[in-house]
């Protein structure tokens, strides 16, 4: 009756910015409790190779963590007031084809995009996913 049950949870990577061992999952990401870095579970390679460069390293995530690249297209998760050239709402579940990201856009705005009747226009990153 000495039966010994393995209650092996799945290992983390050790982070790639300080190779703290302590990582854990944290959402889609992971996290690190020493030096507070979070990646994406199949970047930890590609990052700890770019220098920990805030461009390449991080990149630009969606509101919901993904990784977002030139060429994606991304669905509105929030309604999106229009200032300027005739106003207007983009509504929640719109669908925008075909970004090209932005880093340091102004005002937060990193993403380029045409938007289905509005034309061309600056998106938030923080208010798409990636579809």
């Amino acid at each position: 009756m000495s039966e010994q049950v393995a209650t092996h949870e799945p290992e983390t990577p050790p982070c790639p910015e300080c190779g703290g061992e302590f990582s854990y999952e944290l959402g889609a990401l992971l996290a690190c409790p020493m030096c507070g870095h979070e990646w994406a579970p199949g970047d930890d390679a590609a990052d700890g190779e770019s220098g920990g460069s805030a461009d390449a390293g991080s990149g630009i995530r969606d509101a919901v963590g993904n990784l977002l690249s030139d060429g994606d297209t991304v669905t509105l998760v929030k309604t999106v007031k229009v200032s300027g050239g005739g106003g207007g709402t983009i509504k929640v579940g719109t669908k925008v084809t075909g970004i090209r990201l932005v880093p340091g856009g102004a005002g937060g705005h990193d993403i380029d995009a045409k938007v289905p009747g509005f034309g061309k226009m600056q998106l938030k990153s923080s208010v798409v996913k990636r579809a």
